[in-house]
């Protein structure tokens, strides 16, 4: 099965097929460093991690850029608010730079921990000053851009395109604009390239028309010009709440300027939500990753992820945590039953098909990098292989647990190897297991009692799973 991407662009599944065979350019919009990443961070770039690798996994080179924002991103997403870092740099009494610098590390801590892998390149927009000014310079040149009491504004009427992206119509948008307060835009869908920055304004350059520093979206389009050397690239990734104006912006300028299309896919994932509002710093119902991270693991939080289709939403609660550490149990208990079991004479290898589970779960991963269904085919291994084991025909657990490693990679999680803990007791605890699900709980006892003997301890977890420890 070809890989297929929902492409936000064409609003449908398309096949996917790179600019250069064999290499792919990706560019995702990174977070603007103000403040600690949240899980609505979390997931977003965990869902690009997952999706990098198994391109990777399918044999694909990946160039993977990922920005920081650290200039321009002004409050409520506006073009005459405060800067959102120089916002914090005033609260706290130091320069704005060392925000910038102190949330890109704290960022990077956070992704690490998640076992994000690390991109290609981090560009940041106050590096890119002299390109940004080049870009807008071109753009006036061309007659897309115009310059007004030292800022510059893309001009919206001149790209007749405006909108495709969101499905938005300039027409609409108008009609339904509020009375514009800034008289130096000559269209109230004008937005901004370079601001004419007031003397409160930290954060500021000298360019050729006026002390000031670049707008929000402008950045994205020079950084991915530059760092995948190319004027269209393969894949642009982001969340879904940047689709208008910030995506919408990127495209029109860039296309506006290079004469082509920016990006051939959008690969855009949807938001966490807490008792269903969008989890945001704005709202304060927010929960960070470090202390996230405090509760629960890296594993668990990332099979939380992927438990929901990246385009979908996804429900922040602890029902939902609890319920991944315990798929992650059963993922862990199985690969240490294999690590630890050898093949059996009496093995009937027809009733577990390798060819069948990796098939399975390509299959689902080329349909739009469906995780959720990945994962199922994830637990009729576990399943299956189960079963196999309790009626001792396993025929070759080195190959499951070979596929079960490569399952996980993709994925990004870490499985836990347990080799102090014996076959024996392995066996005992899938053996109480059976008995608490028929309810013969005198059984289930004795089982707990002779696995403590050995040395151990059965933890009962959700479902009627178990996590093993020893004493």
């Amino acid at each position: 099965m070809a890989l297929r991407l929902y492409n936000t662009l064409s609003r449908q599944k398309e096949e996917f097929k790179p600019i250069n065979p064999g290499k792919i350019s990706m560019y995702v919009c990174g977070p603007t460093v103000y403040d600690h990443c949240h899980l609505g961070h979390g997931r977003g770039y965990v869902s690009m991690d997952i999706i990098r690798r198994y391109l990777e996994y399918s044999g694909y080179e990946v160039r993977y850029i990922m920005n920081y924002t650290d200039v321009g991103h002004l409050a409520n997403n506006s073009e005459d608010g405060e800067d959102k870092i120089e916002k914090k740099a005033k609260l706290e009494k130091i320069d704005p730079i060392a925000i910038a610098n102190r949330y890109i590390e704290s960022c990077k801590e956070d992704f690490d921990a998640l076992n994000i892998k690390p991109a290609n390149y981090n560009p940041r927009p106050t590096n890119y000053i002299a390109q940004i000014i080049k870009f807008n310079q071109a753009l006036i040149e061309k007659g897309f851009a115009y310059v007004a009491n030292g800022s510059v504004y893309f001009s919206v009427e001149k790209f007749p395109e405006y909108g495709k992206l969101s499905g938005r119509k300039v027409e609409d948008m108008l009609s339904g604009a509020r009375v514009e307060i800034n008289p130096e835009k000559k269209n109230p869908l004008d937005f901004a390239l370079w601001i004419n920055g007031p003397e409160e304004h930290i954060l500021k350059w000298d360019s050729p028309w006026s002390v000031g520093y670049p707008g929000w979206h402008i950045e994205c389009s020079v950084m991915s010009c530059d760092l995948l050397g190319q004027d269209t690239f393969d894949i642009h990734g982001g969340g879904n709440e940047n689709i208008f104006p910030h995506n919408e912006n990127e495209i029109a300028q860039s296309e506006a300027l290079l004469g082509k299309k920016m990006a051939n896919f959008w690969t855009l994932w949807s938001m966490v939500n807490v008792d269903g509002v969008k989890m945001s710093k704005s709202l304060g119902n927010f929960t960070t990753i470090k202390d996230a991270l405090k509760e629960h693991d890296a594993s668990t939080i990332r099979l939380w992820i992927a438990s929901s289709h990246y385009r979908s939403p996804i429900n922040y609660s602890i029902d939902s945590l609890i319920q991944a550490k315990t798929n992650l149990a059963s993922i862990n208990n199985f690969y240490n039953r294999l690590t630890n079991s050898a093949p059996t004479e009496n093995a009937d290898t027809s009733d577990l098909s390798i060819n069948h589970y990796q098939t399975a779960f390509e299959e689902a991963m080329n349909d739009d990098f469906n995780t959720p269904r990945a994962l199922a085919v994830v637990f009729q291994l576990i399943t299956d292989g189960n079963k196999l084991f309790d009626e001792n025909k396993f025929g070759n657990p080195e190959e499951a647990k070979k596929l079960l490693e490569k399952f996980m990679k993709i994925l990004g999680l870490i499985l836990e190897i347990a080799e102090e803990i014996p076959a024996e007791v392995l066996q005992l605890a899938e053996e109480r297991k059976l008995a608490r699900e028929n309810k013969d709980f005198s059984k289930s006892d004795e089982l707990r009692e002779a696995i403590d003997k050995l040395g151990y301890i059965v933890e009962d977890v959700k479902d009627n799973n178990f996590i093993i420890k020893k004493k």
